[in-house]
């Protein structure tokens, strides 16, 4: 008899060990995502700020016409890459794709702003300031959301990695998650955000 209790003992104790280290995966999951989530956020707002950006140059620079389309369908394609990164993040594929969405959009509004330089009256509107300094802004906000993310899921990859979570993890499927990088032949790109001085 106390042979049958100390086995249900160890048996019960088994299963609450590993029923821990299944919700310790699922808790680190569920912060990547909500980290994730931050970035969605913050990309959604650059978003926005992007049609009055190229509205208010478009005044001002008629004959740029080939730059100002060339941000807008960069930002089509950069929705495109968070909404498929957004049904899956931690996707290496969809990650992949934003970073070189996200990449092209940077580089896209950086001609903007470079462009935008060579006009004294654009340069000196107040509505132009103002959404520069807005997207400076949440570019800064991207940046620190995109770091959060991937200190997280840098801490979801460990913890799926380690013994006996891996065991755990590969039981019920926990797959690797991606972080957001930006591609090699992005990084002098999209490094810092978009310099604006007026």
């Amino acid at each position: 008899m106390a042979g049958v209790l100390i086995l249900l003992a160890i048996v019960v104790g088994l299963a609450l060990f590993v029923v821990g280290i299944y919700n310790g995966l699922v808790t680190a999951r569920n912060a990547f995502r909500n980290a994730f989530a931050q970035i969605d956020v913050q990309l959604q707002r650059r978003f926005d700020l992007i049609p009055n950006l190229v509205e208010v140059a478009k005044q001002y620079m008629s004959h740029e016409r080939e730059t100002l389309e060339a941000v807008v369908a960069a930002r089509s394609a950069a929705q495109s890459g968070l909404a498929a990164a957004k049904a899956n993040p931690g996707d290496p594929g969809a990650m992949a794709e934003l970073a070189a969405a996200q990449g092209a959009l940077n580089a896209g509004l950086g001609r903007l702003l470079a462009i935008a330089e060579a006009y004294p009256d654009l340069k000196a509107n107040q509505n132009m300031m103002q959404l520069t300094e807005e997207l400076t802004s949440t570019e800064n906000r991207v940046a620190f959301a995109r770091q959060a993310y991937n200190d997280a899921v840098m801490q979801y990859n460990n913890k799926r990695e380690v013994f006996p979570s891996s065991v755990v993890a590969g039981m019920f499927n926990f797959a690797p998650a991606a972080l957001l990088d930006i591609p090699v032949e992005k990084r002098d790109l999209v490094r810092e955000a978009p310099k604006v001085q007026f």
